[in-house]
């Protein structure tokens, strides 16, 4: 099998990953995963889609990623997994796509508009 490569993002974090056949080895820029992702909630968030189509152990990943804050860097690195998993097996995309790990989510910061204080908050107003 050759390496497969595929991005996912979140927020403004962004992931690419390269896949290969190996023991279940992830690396997150250079360091192990449980390393850079010290909470099992985003532990798990990372191998999810493994559990799902009930191939954890298989694969070995090196993820490179940036932008962002840890929860949107482990969903970014969560999406890029499950779309390396679809173009492995398409068969996998039947199991994945009930639990929503293939959709991109597509919320962001919205931007402070001036004359106002933050984007939707405005500056007191004085009657009198």
């Amino acid at each position: 099998m050759e390496v497969i490569n595929t991005s996912g993002r979140r927020k403004t974090s962004v992931a690419r990953i390269y896949v290969t056949k190996g023991k279940g080895k992830i690396t997150i820029n250079d360091r192990d995963y449980k390393e850079y992702f010290p909470t099992t909630m985003l532990q798990y968030l990372v191998n999810q889609p493994f559990e799902i189509t009930k191939t954890l152990g298989e694969y070995d990943i090196k993820a490179n990623v940036d932008g962002g804050g840890v929860s949107g860097q482990a969903e970014a690195v969560r999406l890029a997994i499950s779309k390396a998993l679809v173009e492995m097996n398409a068969d996998n995309r039947l199991a994945l796509k009930p639990f929503g790990v293939l959709t991109r989510d597509p919320r962001m910061v919205e931007r402070k508009k001036p004359g106002q204080k933050k984007a939707r908050k405005r500056f007191q107003c004085s009657k009198r």
